[in-house]
């Protein structure tokens, strides 16, 4: 990337996630303004039911949780089962985390990392609300997760991963923690041509999820790298319908969309 280190990017996606847990900044405004304050819960539910969202799903959180970022629904091919133990990569105020906690029962656990203090507070203050006893923040970067070896049978994650500058450790820190047969499902935009320079170059649009996404060719390469099989991604070309106001006017729907993410680590 011209220009632009490894701490810029991860400064960047910070500073941007920081201001989103503390509402200075928002997803349905796209930069920092006043003008959804009012509204910020309801614009939150209008996005999540365009990523793939039912009813019950976005009125079963706390309230706070949900703040409307993501590419996609992870729960919906995730397949998560009574007793899994479930790591969500970027968890932010614990969206994710509370659905798969339903899903997985008192007998399962979920715990999700996320590398922002103020999201991990968050997060953890909409916990203390809750009824939930099956959860967990850690405070965490995801390329050197704060996570025993082996623990997990299904790693989630939205649209998180391509803010990372080292993918490949991502991958390889996730093969780590997962179980013999365990399974990566997660959501995330991929890029399907060619950025121009000055997008690369821009911290704004990597930390909005556009910079930073990589090829389907890429991933899969990196995945198996990382050990894993059954490797599958499939891009969804209907999410240009909400990825074009990400960047009003960039049209950066010509660059990436959402796809969904499988992959196993070997049961052997």
């Amino acid at each position: 990337m011209p220009d632009i280190n490894h701490d810029q990017i991860r400064s960047a996606v910070r500073e941007n996630y920081t201001k989103i847990s503390q509402g200075n900044s928002s997803s349905c405004c796209g930069a920092s303004s006043s003008c959804c304050e009012t509204s910020a819960e309801d614009e939150a539910v209008k996005i999540s039911a365009v990523l793939g969202y039912s009813k019950i799903e976005l009125s079963a959180v706390p309230q706070g949780a949900n703040l409307g970022l993501g590419c996609g629904n992870p729960q919906a091919i995730a397949s998560l089962k009574p007793g899994e133990v479930v790591l969500d990569l970027g968890s932010g105020a614990g969206f994710d985390v509370f659905l798969a906690a339903r899903s997985v029962g008192e007998q399962g656990r979920v715990i999700g990392v996320d590398m922002t203090p103020s999201m991990v507070s968050k997060a953890r203050q909409n916990l203390q609300r809750s009824s939930f006893t099956n959860v967990e923040f850690r405070l965490g970067e995801i390329e050197a997760l704060p996570v025993a070896d082996g623990i997990i049978d299904v790693i989630i994650s939205n649209c998180v991963i391509n803010l990372s500058p080292e993918k490949d450790k991502v991958f390889k820190e996730a093969f780590r923690v997962l179980k013999l047969g365990g399974r990566l499902a997660i959501s995330d935009v991929v890029r399907t041509a060619e950025l121009p320079e000055e997008v690369k170059s821009d911290l704004q649009l990597y930390s909005g999820c556009i910079s930073g996404a990589s090829s389907i060719l890429e991933l899969e390469m990196m995945l198996k790298k990382a050990g894993f099989e059954q490797v599958r991604i499939e891009p969804k070309d209907a999410s240009k319908t909400f990825i074009k106001d990400w960047a009003p006017g960039s049209k950066v729907e010509d660059y990436v969309v959402s796809a969904s993410i499988e992959a196993v680590k070997p049961a052997y």
